[in-house]
C-alpha cells in the first residue's frame, strides 16, 4: 500500500491530539491493552481519560495540556498507510510546527467550534501555504459543545474559507466533527444535517503527488569515511537519498563543484529514495559534507549564491537587511545575508506592512546572498531541496522555501536600491565615448524580438558579417548560448523569463559601455521587459526590431523541433503554444520575416540605424 505523510495543526487546545488519539482508536491501530493502560493510569491519578494521552507521552505535555514537540503516529485505511505528524499549536512552539509541516503532503487544520477562528488558526493556514502544503482539510471540532449546531458550523466555515481565499488556498473540504465523542470520524452519528464525507473518507481523498523515486537522483553528502588497509584506501561517500534512484556503474556528478565519477561499489543500499547509503567511486575525488550527488545524465540542480525565498520569521530579534545568518539546505550549511526584503506580511491579517525589517511571526519575500555557491532546487520542482532554515548563532530563527526569482519593483529606482545597500558605482578614467572613438563606431543594442523560428539568429549572423566587413566590432547575445552559463539556473516560467531578460539587459548595458555594437536575439515575450531594457541602456542606444511572422510559418520551419515537442506536451510554457507573446507596441522597425529574406532584413536594419543616427546628429 502507498504511504502518505499528513500533518495536524491548529491553535492550542482546539483538539488536535484528541483527534489523533481518536483516529488511532477507531482504526484499531493501538497496541493491545494500550487504551486500558492509559485509562488505569488516569484513574490512579484522578484524571478524566482523554484520547490525547495516547500520544502526548511526555510528562510536561500531560501536566501542561500542551503539545510541545512533533510526534509521528501511524494508522491505515483501506486505501493507504498514513504517518500523522502531530504539531504544536501554542505560539511559543511554532518552530516545531514548521519542522513538522515541512514534511507533509497534506494537512488537517483543527478549529474549536466553541472558540471559533483563533489568530493561530490563521497563522497556521498561512504557514501551510508558505511551506507549499496544497492539500488541506479543515475540521471544525468540538461540535458537541455547541449542540451540533449547523449555524455555528456554517459561520466558522464562511469566516475561515474567506481568509484562506485571500492567501490563495482552497480547502478540499470543511468537516464538522467531535473528536471526543467520535462523531463524523468514521460515522456521522449526531450530524445528520451534514451531507459531506466523514473525516476518514476526506483523508482518503488526498491525492498522492508524484513519487519522489520518479524525480531526478539527489543525495546530499552527509560525510566521507576513509578506510585504509592492505595498502588500499577506500573513501565511502555516505548520505540519505532524497529523491530518485541510481545503480552500480552510473556516472554521478557532484554540485556545486561539478566533479564526476562512476559508482564503483555499493557499501550499503539500495540506492533509492528514502535510504541512507554508502558508495565508493572509481575516481578519488575530494567531495565533502554539503555537496549534492546527482546522476550525470539527469537534469541539473540549480547552482548559485543568490536565492529568492518566502520565509516565516521566528526569531526574537527582527530579520534585517545586511545581517549575516547561517543558511541550511539539505546538508549544506553556509553563511548568507539578506540583501533585500521585497514584502512583509502580517500572517494573521494578510495585510502588507510598510517596513524594512521582519518581526517574529511575520511572513516575508526576501532575497538572500550566500558567501559561496550552493546546489539547490526551487520548491515547486523539488520540495525536499527547496526548503531551508536560517540559524542565528545556535537558534533556528526562520524557515521557508526557495522560489523562482522575483522581478525588481519598477517603482523602485536601481540607484536608490544600490544606495540603500551602500553600493557605489566606480567611475573610471576612460569613458564609453573614449572606447567608441578607439573603435570608430557608436555602440548600440540591436534587439531582435519575435517567436521561435522568426529568423532572429539567422539575421543576426548576416548582420554581424556586414558589420565585420565594414570593420565594426560587434557581439551576438543568443538566447540558447546565455542559458548555458549565466542563466543556466532559470527555467521558462513567467518569472524565470522575466529574470532571464533582466539579466540580459544588465549584461547588454555593460557590453555597450565597452563601445561594442550588440545584437541581442531573444524572444523576450513581454512588452514590459523590453521597455525596461530600453530605459536601462537609453533610448538613443536601443533599436527594437520586431520580426513579425505568423505562428504557423514559424511552426512549419521549426529548426530545433521545439514546436513539435510543445504540441506533444514535452515542453511546458512554450511561447506561442502554452505561453503568451506580447507584440511590441511601438518598435523602431517591423520586418515581415515571412516574406523578407534574412539578407534583406539585415539591410533594412542597417538602413534604420543610419536613419536614426542622422536624426540624432541633426
Amino acid at each position: 500500500m502507498e504511504q502518505m505523510n499528513i500533518v495536524i495543526v491548529g491553535h492550542v487546545d482546539h483538539g488536535k491530539s484528541t483527534l489523533i488519539g481518536r483516529l488511532l482508536f477507531d482504526t484499531h491501530s493501538l497496541p493491545d491493552g494500550k487504551i486500558e493502560q492509559i485509562k488505569e493510569k488516569c484513574k490512579k491519578e484522578s484524571k478524566v481519560f482523554e484520547y490525547a494521552f495516547l500520544i502526548d507521552a511526555l510528562k510536561d505535555e500531560q501536566s501542561q495540556g500542551i503539545t510541545i514537540d512533533t510526534a509521528r503516529v501511524f494508522f491505515n485505511t483501506k486505501k493507504r498507510n498514513y504517518i500523522i505528524i502531530d504539531t504544536p499549536g501554542h505560539s511559543d512552539f511554532l518552530k516545531n510546527m514548521v519542522s513538522g509541516a515541512s514534511r507533509a503532503e497534506g494537512a488537517i487544520l483543527v478549529i474549536d467550534a466553541k472558540e471559533g477562528v483563533a489568530e493561530n488558526s490563521k497563522r497556521h493556514g498561512y504557514l501551510l501555504s508558505l511551506l507549499g502544503v496544497k492539500q488541506l482539510i479543515v475540521c471544525i471540532n468540538k461540535m458537541d459543545l455547541v449542540n451540533y449546531s449547523e449555524e455555528v458550523f456554517n459561520k466558522i466555515k464562511k469566516e475561515y474559507t474567506e481568509y484562506l481565499e485571500k492567501i490563495g488556498v482552497k480547502p478540499l473540504m470543511v468537516v464538522p466533527i467531535s473528536a471526543v465523542e467520535g462523531d463524523n470520524i468514521a460515522a456521522k452519528q449526531k450530524l445528520a444535517w451534514y451531507k459531506g464525507l466523514t473525516l476518514f473518507e476526506s483523508i482518503d481523498s488526498f491525492s498522492k503527488e508524484k513519487e519522489i523515486k520518479d524525480l531526478p537522483y539527489r543525495m546530499p553528502v552527509q560525510d566521507v569515511y576513509k578506510f585504509t588497509g592492505s595498502g588500499d584506501e577506500r573513501r565511502i561517500v555516505a548520505g540519505r537519498i532524497q529523491t530518485g534512484s541510481a545503480k552500480l556503474g552510473d556516472e554521478v556528478i557532484f554540485f556545486p563543484s561539478e566533479k564526476k565519477a562512476k559508482i564503483k561499489t555499493i557499501e550499503r543500499g539500495p540506492l533509492t529514495s528514502g535510504y541512507s547509503v554508502g558508495v565508493t567511486l572509481d575516481t578519488q575525488l575530494f567531495v565533502k559534507r554539503g555537496d549534492l550527488m546527482c546522476l550525470a545524465n539527469e537534469s541539473r540542480p540549480k547552482v548559485g549564491a543568490v536565492l529568492n525565498a518566502n520565509i516565516f520569521w521566528l526569531g526574537k530579534n527582527p530579520l534585517l537587511e545586511g545581517k549575516e545568518y547561517s543558511l541550511k539546505v539539505g546538508t549544506q550549511k553556509v553563511k548568507a545575508k539578506v540583501i533585500e526584503i521585497f514584502r512583509v506580511v502580517n500572517s494573521s491579517t494578510i495585510e502588507p506592512l510598510k517596513k524594512d525589517h521582519v518581526d517574529s511571526n511575520e511572513v516575508a519575500e526576501i532575497k538572500l546572498e550566500c558567501y559561496t555557491q550552493i546546489a539547490y532546487e526551487y520548491y515547486a520542482t523539488n520540495q525536499t531541496l527547496g526548503r531551508f532554515v536560517l540559524i542565528d548563532e545556535y537558534d533556528i530563527v526562520g524557515g521557508g522555501i526557495i522560489t523562482h526569482p522575483l522581478q525588481p519593483t519598477l517603482s523602485k529606482d536601481r540607484k536608490a536600491i544600490a544606495k540603500e545597500r551602500n553600493i557605489f558605482w566606480h567611475h573610471h578614467n576612460l569613458t564609453k565615448t573614449d572606447r567608441e572613438g578607439l573603435l570608430n563606431q557608436k555602440a548600440k543594442v540591436i534587439w531582435l524580438t519575435g517567436l521561435s523560428g522568426s529568423g532572429k539568429s539567422t539575421i543576426a549572423n548576416i548582420l554581424q558579417n556586414k558589420f565585420f566587413t565594414d570593420k565594426k566590432l560587434t557581439y551576438i547575445l543568443d538566447a540558447d548560448n546565455i542559458r548555458h552559463g549565466l542563466n543556466s539556473d532559470l527555467g521558462f516560467t513567467e518569472n524565470d523569463r522575466k529574470e532571464n531578460i533582466r539579466r540580459i539587459g544588465e549584461v547588454s548595458n555593460l557590453i555597450i559601455d565597452c563601445g561594442v555594437i550588440l545584437i541581442a536575439c531573444f524572444i523576450s515575450p513581454y512588452e514590459e521587459d523590453r521597455q525596461r531594457i530600453k530605459a536601462l541602456v537609453g533610448e538613443k542606444n536601443f533599436l527594437e526590431v520586431y520580426l513579425r511572422c505568423p505562428l504557423e510559418v514559424c511552426e512549419s520551419r521549426d529548426p530545433k523541433g521545439l514546436y513539435k515537442k510543445a504540441r506533444a506536451g514535452e515542453i511546458k510554457d512554450f511561447t506561442g503554444i502554452s505561453a503568451p507573446y506580447e507584440e511590441p507596441i511601438n518598435p523602431d522597425l517591423i520586418i515581415d520575416s515571412e516574406k523578407t529574406t534574412a539578407g534583406e532584413a539585415a539591410e533594412l536594419i542597417l538602413e534604420k540605424i543610419n536613419e536614426i543616427m542622422k536624426s540624432f546628429e541633426s
